[in-house]
């Protein structure tokens, strides 16, 4: 049996100066965890999207993002695109499989939920598929995205999510 983390994560909000480092565990992250689903090229395009890390940072500070820690360092982060879209997941390759995934997913999902959305869409890689579908969120269709002369294949998937509980008046 895996041993799980000893605490959940903290979580905290985005900070621009966040911007590099979590470029370079995106980089890791795809590097070392979608080895299996994706080739080299396929990876290092994925993976380029990074490389101008001004506009990696102003697209992380345009949408919800959250970064969570795990003994005090960055463990991973979550993003949501116009409370409607799961962004972005990733989580440091030597913490995966720990829970860190999962506290940011379920922050996204509430926060989503809390701002009105129904149903939340993620456009999941095939390293992340069966992570969403355990989450209970349904394949839609299948997709080929081009990026930098490289076609990747995702899966959008859709869940529904949970109204918020009513606040009861004091």
């Amino acid at each position: 049996m895996m041993a799980r983390s000893a605490t959940a994560p903290s979580l905290r909000p985005f900070l621009p100066a966040d911007a590099a480092t979590l470029a370079a565990l995106l980089r890791a992250s795809v590097e070392e965890l979608a080895a299996d689903d994706y080739d080299d090229a396929q990876r290092e395009a994925w993976t380029s999207e990074v490389d101008d890390e001004e506009a990696f940072g102003a697209r992380l500070a345009g949408e919800l993002t959250i970064v969570a820690l795990a003994e005090g360092e960055i463990a991973g982060f979550a993003s949501l695109r116009d409370n409607a879209a799961f962004d972005m997941l990733y989580v440091r390759h030597d913490l995966a499989r720990r829970g860190i995934g999962s506290a940011l997913a379920d922050a996204i999902e509430k926060l989503a939920a809390a701002r009105g959305t129904k149903t939340l869409n993620v456009d999941a890689s095939d390293s992340a598929r069966d992570f969403f579908a355990a989450r209970g969120y349904t394949a839609q269709r299948r997709n080929t995205v081009e990026i930098s002369g490289q076609w990747l294949g995702t899966t959008t998937m859709t869940k529904e999510l949970a109204a918020p509980a009513a606040r009861r008046a004091h």
